[in-house]
């Protein structure tokens, strides 16, 4: 599956540190055959992904539509299209299907999310979950 995870507040934090379980959840989608990539509405974050050693787990990096997903996608140039969302941003989950997660602002080291947010890409792979979901 192409699953595509926000940048801002999803990933990072506002002053850029990453949330614990990033890199051990990218690991294991990669090990399951799912391709990751990264978007964000500010532009493409390759330097993000580098400065946390995620490199080896992201297919590609894009800029995010924040309306208008279908035009705006063409117009990024974001391909392939995305089979699963891990956002804060409730309205392009909903869209496109996915999770909608607890946004990351500030440095909680007993934040478990991504472990919630392998379980339900784990239980929608194998057809056994919903498409769609939030985080509380």
């Amino acid at each position: 599956m192409n699953i595509y995870f926000d940048c801002d507040y999803t990933m990072i934090t506002w002053d850029g540190r990453l949330r614990p379980k990033v890199e051990e959840t990218f690991r294991k989608l990669k090990e399951d055959g799912h391709d990751i990539y990264v978007w964000s509405g500010v532009g493409i974050r390759w330097l993000e992904v580098r400065r946390h050693n995620l490199e080896q787990y992201v297919t590609d990096c894009f800029h995010k539509p924040l309306f208008d997903y279908e035009r705006k996608m063409k117009e990024f140039g974001v391909d392939p299209r995305p089979d699963i969302i891990i956002d804060d941003y409730l309205e392009i989950v909903r869209f496109f299907g996915g999770i909608r997660i607890t946004p990351y602002v500030y440095e909680k080291l007993d934040d478990r999310d991504m472990d919630k947010v392998y379980q339900f890409i784990s239980s929608v792979s194998s057809n056994q979950g919903p498409a769609f979901s939030l985080i509380t």
